[in-house]
């Protein structure tokens, strides 16, 4: 019994931990990630995806440039695991990619609404928030500290939620 309680809660882990390498690699490694993250907040800004006035025209359903740019991300995520799957991709280093199952949780939709109702309020999400950040609109800072605040709550409160 004790055995089935470990693999459980060892799967329980694993199911939070997921995107977890079991490579080492050197902390220059993520320079490659800063590059990345620096060309797609520069794609964020030209697209106007940190617009506030674009996500309140979608908020309002007076626009549909960013359900056209949502939906487009959507569908190169969906092309993306399709083909992730079919040919057995690994990552760059070799390693498997595995997709684990969710299971849900109501805990998912008040967080959904809540992220929801945070972005309609403030106009930003955290992709877009980076970006908004870098671009100079200092009153996004606001916005920032409390993504890293409600973050930080989360990772204190995380092992006495439900999941």
């Amino acid at each position: 019994m004790e055995f089935q309680t470990k693999i459980h809660d060892e799967f329980e882990l694993k199911e939070t931990c997921i995107n977890s390498s079991e490579i080492k690699k050197p902390w220059t490694s993520n320079l490659v990630y800063a590059f990345v993250g620096i060309l797609f907040g520069i794609t964020f800004v030209k697209a106007e995806i940190v617009s506030w006035f674009r996500i309140q025209e979608m908020f309002r359903f007076d626009s549909f440039h960013m359900y056209g740019v949502i939906g487009t991300a959507v569908m190169v995520g969906v092309i993306s695991v399709f083909i992730i799957k079919k040919y057995k991709v690994k990552t760059k280093d070799g390693e498997q990619i595995v997709f684990t199952p969710k299971t849900f949780n109501k805990g998912q939709v008040i967080g959904g609404l809540m992220f929801g109702l945070g972005w309609a309020i403030t106009g930003a999400c955290p992709g877009p928030l980076f970006a908004q950040v870098g671009s100079g609109f200092t009153v996004v800072i606001v916005t920032f500290l409390s993504a890293v605040a409600g973050t930080w709550v989360y990772g204190y409160f995380k092992e006495k939620l439900p999941h």
